[in-house]
């Protein structure tokens, strides 16, 4: 696995969205496959928390027929945590501040996504 190729990819969105703060990629279990974040974050643990959140997310696509979950989105007082299904195997993690720009996020974080699932399999 490439794992310079997928810091590049979490450093380029970093670098293109205003307020991302820290990144991690994880498998859907849980378990950290690279970060890009700050000392005070424990990859470990944001990716037992991200994937807890897709589970019950997915789950609840499921159930309402609303198709294939995305994303979700925790919104709190002092910023977000964006979690990124990338397929079936893995997830992305953005954290930001309250300056994060999710729109801008929405809009970059696709082709991200199909880069790094492409990293991913090879």
């Amino acid at each position: 696995m490439d794992f310079d190729a997928l810091i590049a990819e979490l450093r380029t969105l970093r670098d293109n969205v205003a307020g991302v703060t820290d990144t991690v990629i994880a498998a859907v279990d849980g378990i950290p496959i690279v970060a890009d974040a700050a000392k005070s974050i424990d990859p470990a643990e944001v990716s037992a928390l991200a994937a807890a959140n897709l589970g019950i997310a997915r789950q609840a696509a499921e159930v309402t027929g609303k198709g294939t979950l995305r994303q979700t989105v925790v919104f709190s007082s002092d910023g977000y945590m964006a979690v990124y299904a990338i397929d079936r195997r893995a997830l992305m993690v953005i954290m930001g501040d309250r300056q994060l720009n999710v729109g801008r996020l929405l809009f970059e974080c696709r082709p991200v996504i199909d880069r790094i699932s492409s990293i991913l399999a090879s």
